[in-house]
């Protein structure tokens, strides 16, 4: 198991003990080594959120607002913690999940429950959002267990395994878990939620999502094999099949997710003055990007370079989850992989081959190289590829 215990520039240290003591791992390879993990305690809790219909909502091309959807709540948990980015948490294309310990769950249930309301009154979509104690999941024959995945030297994403994620996601669905939904009106603090940049174009051949899912745990010799031969087959590709190219991607001005970041971040202000209020502060940014000068601390170039590093293209959430720039030959090959694994019933898989994938972000600060960057496929993405798997 490879890890780091040094970064070069310092990660935000992490009060989470249970958590923050896991080792950071820097090499993609490591999430399939079962020794990476370890358990959360009982009393911590699970938090999840789903879109509703999120695949019917794709198809109307409405892929930006469910990302949006699906991200806020990582948002609006952390800004209700005082801008505290350093729990584990995992982003899934059309929702996401995190855990925390108990003394912060009354103040996690809000922030889900204010993300809710306003995703239904602003973005016109239906956000399930629950939380379950890690005790009650194990107590239903799962587990929990997180390792910490170093996706730069300033950016760390959580990896879960165990199989509890997913069983909390289902209880969800199915009703077994209140659902939180605050009153009309009340709305979360999603400042730092955008979505700027481009669609990211393939540049070697297709743009592939994957969730691949294992049939008996995710701790079977046979599944944890079977994941470390898909990265072996994207190991020749630019950083592991990363989708984003290392200069970043594209500016463009003005930036299509306006409206969405701007319904995000307006607060009590009406939505014309946030829209003309970002509109400006996206145009100096486009202009300084254009120019590569500088503003104060806000480094054009650096930010550009970090938003390729820290972009969450790939994780493990009681399974493999990719979306990558790959050619076709090498898509081709790990179809393959995965349909003789799955006839020899040792996983579900869902698989989308597309022509651009997109990004929705977290910037808790501009100033600094702590910003994370979510990566799904722009024409179904996880959503579509858990669509597949399901049937």
């Amino acid at each position: 198991m490879t890890s780091i215990s040094a970064p070069k520039h310092p990660i935000m240290p992490l009060p989470y003990a249970a958590y923050s003591s896991r080792p950071v791992l820097i090499d993609f390879a490591a999430v399939v080594d079962p020794n990476a993990y370890a358990p959360l305690p009982d009393d911590w809790f699970v938090g999840v959120t789903d879109v509703v219909t999120s695949t019917e909502a794709i198809r109307a091309g409405r892929y930006k607002a469910v990302n949006m959807a699906g991200a806020a709540s990582i948002a609006a948990v952390a800004n209700a913690l005082g801008g505290d980015q350093s729990f584990p948490f995992v982003f899934g294309g059309d929702g996401a999940a995190f855990a925390l310990p108990p003394e912060d769950r009354e103040t996690a249930e809000q922030a889900l429950a204010a993300t809710a309301r306003w995703v239904t009154e602003d973005l016109d979509l239906t956000l399930r959002a629950a939380t379950v104690t890690i005790g009650e999941i194990r107590a239903a024959g799962r587990d929990v267990r997180v390792a910490r995945f170093g996706a730069s030297d300033a950016a760390v994403y959580a990896l879960f395994a165990g199989g509890g994620i997913s069983w909390a996601e289902a209880a969800m669905k199915a009703g077994d878990l209140p659902h939180l939904l605050a009153p009309e009106g009340t709305r979360p603090d999603l400042t730092g939620l955008s979505c700027r940049w481009a669609a990211l174009e393939p540049e070697h051949g297709t743009i592939l999502t994957l969730v691949a899912l294992p049939s008996r745990g995710d701790d079977d010799p046979a599944f944890l094999e079977t994941m470390g031969k898909l990265i072996a087959e994207l190991a020749d590709e630019r950083d592991g099949g990363r989708p984003v190219p290392p200069e970043g991607p594209d500016f463009q001005w003005p930036p299509k997710g306006l409206d969405l970041e701007a319904r995000a971040t307006r607060g009590t202000a009406s939505l014309f003055k946030q829209k003309l209020k970002i509109g400006m502060i996206s145009l100096i940014a486009w202009v300084l990007d254009r120019t590569s000068r500088n503003l104060g601390e806000f480094d054009p170039v650096a930010y550009r370079t970090y938003t390729s590093l820290n972009a969450d293209f790939r994780k493990y959430q009681d399974g493999m989850r990719m979306t990558v720039d790959c050619p076709v030959a090498t898509a081709n090959r790990i179809e393959r992989i995965l349909k003789h694994a799955r006839d020899e019933g040792t996983l579900r898989f869902g698989l989308l081959r597309q022509q651009s994938a997109v990004m929705t972000c977290f910037v808790p600060s501009i100033t600094s190289n702590t910003h994370f960057h979510f990566v799904d496929g722009a024409e179904g993405g996880y959503a579509a590829a858990a669509a597949a798997l399901k049937e």
